[in-house]
C-alpha cells in the first residue's frame, strides 16, 4: 500500500518511515510540544519521541535568545551604559 500511495504521489522511492520522520518535523519545526508528536506518531512514550527527535527541538537557550529577540529591547536600546 505505502509503494503504490507514493507512486501515484510521484515519489516511488520514498518510504513511509521516511514520510513519518519528515511529518515529525513539521511538527517540531511548528512548534508541536513532544506530546503532541508522541501522539501523532502513535508512539508508546514521550520518552520514546525524545529519544529520536530530541535534536531537532531547540535548545532552551535557543528559545531564551528567540523570547527575548522578540520583546524587541535591541532596537529601544542605547548604544552605551547609561550616566546617571
Amino acid at each position: 500500500m505505502g509503494r503504490a500511495a507514493a507512486k501515484r504521489a510521484g515519489q516511488p522511492s520514498v518510504r513511509f518511515h521516511e514520510l513519518r520522520h519528515f511529518y515529525a518535523s513539521a511538527l517540531i519545526q511548528a512548534g508541536e510540544s513532544v506530546k503532541t508528536v508522541q501522539a501523532a506518531l502513535g508512539h508508546a512514550s514521550a520518552v520514546e519521541t525524545l529519544e529520536t527527535y530530541a535534536g531537532l527541538w531547540p535548545d532552551s537557550e535557543a528559545r531564551t535568545r528567540a523570547a527575548v529577540d522578540d520583546l524587541g529591547l535591541r532596537s529601544q536600546a542605547k548604544s552605551g551604559p547609561e550616566v546617571v
